[in-house]
């Protein structure tokens, strides 16, 4: 790890405290263009995610009814009921994403695989980043909204279900995470810039509440108009 990454992890909470726990479950609500255009309005409108920090696995429920939950893997996305019974299962899930355009609809496994990796990343970075197999590396400062902010490109390792391989997170002066660069490959839309702001600490840890996914278009320009993804987080514990 270089300076900046063990810096920013600090900020979050530090890898001591982290270690300690081997999940954190979320409370949250998710809006946004994206989930009509999939022909799945409403579908996280409220839910609840627990993920594991030690391994890549995400449960979100209830998803898509009362009584139902996900399995999310790397290797597997599955709809399962709350007493464990399979009701649906894919392999390869990211295999299921092949060929599609923004306005490919999605179905259930789709939408689970989907909000199963994402939410893992978002919950698990930055202290993902002293995993093996992830590697960091220190870019230049860029300008915004009056603030210096300094960035790491992240490569992922490939046994990661995640957005792309190389994301790269931009951190205020503190070390706070405030803006996150990926393309989203499953949605086959361009880049996106994913903005986290009002950040509370749960258990020691620092968490972004809001977040904001907007477009950026050919010229780097993020469209601040168009709100890809919302999601508002409500409650977290880690445990």
């Amino acid at each position: 790890m270089n300076d900046l990454t063990d810096f920013v992890i600090e900020a979050h909470g530090g890898l001591d405290r982290y270690r300690r726990f081997t999940s954190a479950t979320a409370h949250f609500r998710t809006g946004g263009a994206l989930w009509p255009v999939k022909g799945r309005p409403g579908i996280l409108a409220e839910t609840e995610v627990r993920v594991d920090l030690r391994e890549q696995h995400a449960s979100h429920r209830p998803f898509p009814a009362p009584g139902l939950r996900t399995s999310f893997t790397a290797q597997r996305v599955a709809i399962e009921s709350d007493t464990g019974e399979v009701q649906a299962e894919r392999l390869d899930p990211r295999a299921a994403f092949a060929g599609h355009t923004l306005h490919t609809p999605w179905d259930d496994l789709h939408v689970a695989y989907f909000a199963g990796y994402a939410m893992w990343t978002y919950l698990t970075a930055p202290f993902s980043f002293a995993s093996p197999g992830f590697r960091t590396e220190q870019l230049s400062s860029v300008q915004e909204g009056g603030q210096t902010w300094q960035r790491l490109k992240v490569t992922f390792p490939d046994h990661v279900a995640t957005h792309c391989r190389e994301q790269t997170f931009h951190f205020d002066e503190s070390g706070l995470l405030r803006r996150h660069d990926y393309t989203a490959e499953v949605i086959n839309a361009g880049p996106a810039a994913h903005y986290c702001s009002d950040y509370r600490e749960f258990d020691g840890i620092m968490v972004p509440t809001r977040r904001r996914v907007h477009p950026v278009g050919a010229d780097g320009t993020v469209d601040r108009d168009l709100e890809l993804v919302t999601i508002d987080i409500d409650e977290v514990s880690f445990t």
